[in-house]
């Protein structure tokens, strides 16, 4: 007889998810009681606590923390069977937990889920935003179904789906006397290495197509300063603070309205791949794999 219960699973993850029973108890649709009264059984015939209670957070312990992704492909399975007689549109609602990079967040996946939850109304989503070493770390602890990266992935333990790729561009303000420069000869490696540099932070899938990119070239560059977002990055360069490499799909936008200036160089023309993450092995519901079609038709 099996005395753990899919409810009390499903408590547990939302626990893990949110650190409370009182937001775990929205999540799943009970009473703050109840959501007690199943954490305690689950405790009770795992015959161990499976969280730490630090005042009134609850935080996963090690046994915890282990069982987490084991409960999360519990609960998707669960899914797949109840989703296996349906059509792949949902008749109920379905909520999809995503992590995206930066870049990909903020200008690549909004349009592709604004059409996405025109054609499935009951769809919801949740994303989280992070650089690309938050992304992965994401996917691997079970907190989101999909994740969506910038550039190289180096986690073994997860699956990468080559998505589309991105261009890298070189800008600076677009009254900069380099701009004027660069027109009449593109810039050399010498006189990239002169410039003052703009970064985004480590860990950034940004940061790491650009030091692969043009790092490689120049084997040094004076960096002014390091910032943990291209739109700053884009602000600070348009108002004069140095040269920087970002995304053409940031900086278009400020090309376009005067702000910034693309930098013609004799460095090789720069690329980098998007990619989608998910745990090794994990089967996509029919919702996730439309919303995985998507992303690949709009590619």
């Amino acid at each position: 007889m099996l005395h753990l219960r899919l409810r009390q699973w499903e408590v547990f993850c939302a626990i893990a998810q949110s650190g409370s029973t009182v937001a775990a108890a929205d999540a799943v649709g009970l009473s703050q009681s109840a959501v007690s009264a199943a954490l305690q059984q689950l405790e009770a015939g795992m015959g161990a606590q499976l969280f730490a209670r630090t005042g009134k957070r609850l935080i996963l312990n090690d046994l915890g923390r282990s069982l987490w992704p084991e409960a999360q492909a519990l609960l998707e399975q669960a899914q797949l069977l109840e989703q296996a007689t349906r059509a792949t549109a949902p008749a109920a609602p379905v909520q999809l937990r995503l992590a995206a990079s930066t870049t990909i967040a903020n200008h690549v996946l909004p349009p592709i889920l604004a059409g996405f939850m025109q054609r499935y109304e009951q769809v919801r989503f949740d994303v989280v935003i992070g650089n690309t070493r938050e992304v992965a770390q994401s996917v691997t602890d079970a907190r989101v179904d999909l994740g969506f990266i910038e550039g190289a992935s180096h986690w073994t333990e997860l699956e990468v789906q080559p998505w589309r790729d991105d261009e890298l561009v070189l800008i600076a303000a677009a009254g900069d006397a380099l701009v004027q420069h660069a027109r009449q000869a593109p810039l050399t490696v010498q006189e990239l290495r002169a410039c003052r540099w703009l970064l985004r932070e480590e860990g950034s899938g940004t940061r790491e197509a650009v030091e692969f990119a043009v790092l490689s070239h120049l084997h040094e560059w004076p960096v002014v300063a390091v910032l943990g977002s291209s739109e700053a990055i884009c602000t600070a360069v348009a108002r004069g603070a140095g040269i920087s490499c970002l995304s053409r799909v940031i900086a278009q936008p400020w090309v376009d309205r005067g702000e910034l200036a693309i930098l013609p160089t004799e460095l090789p023309a720069m690329q980098r791949p998007f990619s989608l993450l998910q745990r090794r092995g994990k089967k996509r519901s029919p919702v996730l794999q439309a919303l995985v079609q998507a992303c690949t038709d709009a590619a």
